[in-house]
């Protein structure tokens, strides 16, 4: 698999903001509240993949890579990095969300007591989507391989 790339993440981002005005604009009226624990579950979710890149790192760093007894399988590290892949998609996708409602709301706040009310649970949302992308990106980046040393024969 290839890095992922911040302009895909962030064309990802603009695409999913846009939508989101759009449909804000047209349908705020009839939506639901919006908490402030609303977007926070990805926090957990963050929260978890910095603690499996912690393992992933430490795994590969001390080479226990393989099939054995606390070692890391190979298979499982392609999960974990396609976790990270999926979860660096959903991060950016979640903020474009948040971006667009808050671009929405940010300007109403005034005029609408309901926009006030749920301006927090969108900045809290924003954060907890930037938690995630940020720590996928690091689990990613844990997940690479390391370097051939110059004493070391390539495979």
């Amino acid at each position: 698999m290839k890095p992922t790339k911040i302009s895909e993440l962030l064309v990802l981002a603009v695409v999913a903001a846009v939508a989101t005005w759009i449909l804000i604009r047209v349908f705020y009226g009839s939506m639901p509240p919006i908490p402030v624990y609303a977007g926070a579950s990805l926090y957990l979710a963050a929260g978890a993949e910095v603690v499996i890149a912690f393992v992933i790192r430490s795994r590969i760093k001390e080479r226990q890579v393989g099939d054995g007894y606390r070692q890391l399988h190979p298979i499982t590290a392609a999960r974990i990095l396609a976790l990270a892949k999926a979860s660096v998609l959903v991060g950016s996708a979640t903020a474009g969300v948040w971006i667009g409602a808050l671009v929405y709301l940010i300007p109403q706040r005034s005029v609408l007591r309901a926009a006030a009310a749920d301006t927090p649970g969108a900045w809290v949302g924003l954060g907890a989507a930037i938690a995630l992308v940020a720590a996928a990106l690091w689990l990613e980046h844990c997940c690479r391989t390391p370097e051939d040393t110059p004493d070391e024969p390539a495979h």
